[in-house]
């Protein structure tokens, strides 16, 4: 997510290549998530033939003034970006917009022509931006609901000390509420805290005042130092953690010496070893594992080695830990448990079933053998009935048959019945069936 020094070098970009030129022509995307709370066809006739007066931030927001309101917004959510045709604005990691893409990007949110054929585009990949048009940004929010700014109104440090005492969250969690400080993200919250070895779910109130100071001069040389560099993460001192915090996946082993110039003294003398494991989940600084944890609902890059948390808490955290572990034990044989029950219920229900379906199974042939007999003897009756119907029978002596057959046995009579049934047969007279 771009962070203070990321929206800050986009700020420098604007002012510097945009400030005093007049806006030709503007193409805003119609995306009503990203465009928030007007059309992208009103957003569009508010910029056209405006002129560009100046860019301010606060925090992780930027916004344009022009010569008259309302004024276009920015919130940069995890991956908004400023991109000035020509111009290097910056490469954050996560924004990135490979220069092979077309121009204006596809991904392009507002995008602005201005008279010296200069071309401005903000993009957002992800979508998680806010663009909006506000008559004056600073006074409504979400600007008006940001804390002091970590770069422009930093504390001092009576009244950081003081703040600290009140919060009785994780100090990482506090960092990321931008109510109380703007502009600090996940990558700096990390950053400070590592170099000011605190841990980031020590309790900020249990903070000692020498942590305090620690952590406010921390805060204060890492944003400088990123905003001097233009958010370039290439050219951030090589010993911040910053390098190696995002070490969750495999890579390989790296080893480098790198002399630090004299005039650097606030960095170490020499460089020293770095390391991150082939082996995926495990990354090093200074030779020191790096862990992940969660802290203030986001992923956590620290060194346990050297960030510890204070006897009582980490003695409560462990407690804590070992209850939930139990807990998650618990519902795990108790789901077992249920499964087992839910397993012997089914083969009793299994075993009911086949009896029952055995039992049916024995009923219905039963059945199907009566209904047989029963069929059999019908179908008997009926073509007795039948044969009666259709040839008018009366009975005839056998040597009477024989006499109006030639003498001669009736061949499909000793075939259908045999000779032992041709003695009771029925002579039929017509002469057609025989």
């Amino acid at each position: 997510m771009p962070e203070l020094p990321e929206v800050e070098a986009a700020r420098r970009a604007v002012s510097d290549h945009c400030a005093g030129k007049k806006i030709v022509s503007s193409i805003v995307a119609d995306d009503s998530k990203v465009i928030d709370g007007v059309s992208f066809a009103d957003f569009q006739a508010s910029l056209d033939g405006k002129t560009i007066v100046a860019a301010h931030r606060k925090g992780k927001n930027m916004w344009i003034q022009l010569d008259s309101p309302p004024f276009p917004s920015f919130q940069f959510g995890m991956a908004g970006a400023v991109y000035i045709k020509g111009v290097a604005v910056t490469n954050y990691k996560r924004s990135a917009v490979s220069d092979a893409d077309e121009w204006p990007s596809k991904y392009s949110k507002l995008f602005l022509k201005l008279d010296d054929d200069l071309e401005l585009s903000f993009t957002d990949k992800r979508r998680f931006a806010r663009v909006r048009l506000l008559k004056d940004p600073a006074i409504v929010p979400p600007i008006s609901e940001l804390g002091p700014d970590a770069l422009t109104e930093p504390m001092t440090l009576n009244e950081f000390v003081e703040s600290l005492s009140k919060k009785k969250i994780a100090i990482k969690a506090l960092l990321l509420d931008q109510s109380y400080i703007a502009g600090i993200g996940n990558w700096i919250a990390d950053e400070v805290l590592y170099q000011a070895r605190i841990h980031p779910l020590q309790s900020a109130s249990s903070l000692s005042k020498g942590s305090c100071e620690s952590l406010q001069k921390c805060i204060k040389e890492v944003v400088q130092c990123a905003v001097e560099v233009n958010a370039d993460s290439s050219r951030f001192p090589i010993e911040w953690l910053f390098h190696f915090r995002w070490g969750k996946k495999p890579g390989k082993v790296i080893e480098k010496a790198v002399e630090v110039g004299a005039d650097s003294s606030q960095f170490p003398e020499n460089w020293i070893f770095h390391s991150r494991e082939k082996k995926p989940g495990k990354a090093y600084v200074d030779g020191k594992k790096i862990e992940f944890i969660t802290a203030g609902g986001r992923t956590t890059a620290y060194v346990p080695e050297l960030q510890k948390l204070p006897e009582e808490q980490a003695k409560k955290e462990l407690a804590k830990a070992t209850k939930h572990s139990h807990g998650n034990v618990k519902e795990e044989e108790s789901e077992e448990e249920e499964k087992n029950k839910s397993k012997k219920g089914q083969k009793k229900v299994t075993g009911v079933a086949k009896e029952v379906t055995k039992k049916s199974k024995t009923k219905t042939d039963t059945s199907k053998e009566k209904d047989s007999d029963t069929d059999g003897e019908q179908a008997k009756k009926n073509t007795r009935a039948t044969v009666n119907k259709q040839s008018k029978a009366k009975q005839i002596p056998l040597k009477e048959a024989n006499q109006r057959n030639g003498g001669e046995t009736p061949w499909a009579w000793v075939q259908g019945g045999g000779l032992e049934r041709f003695h009771s047969c029925h002579v039929l007279e017509e002469e057609s069936l025989w």
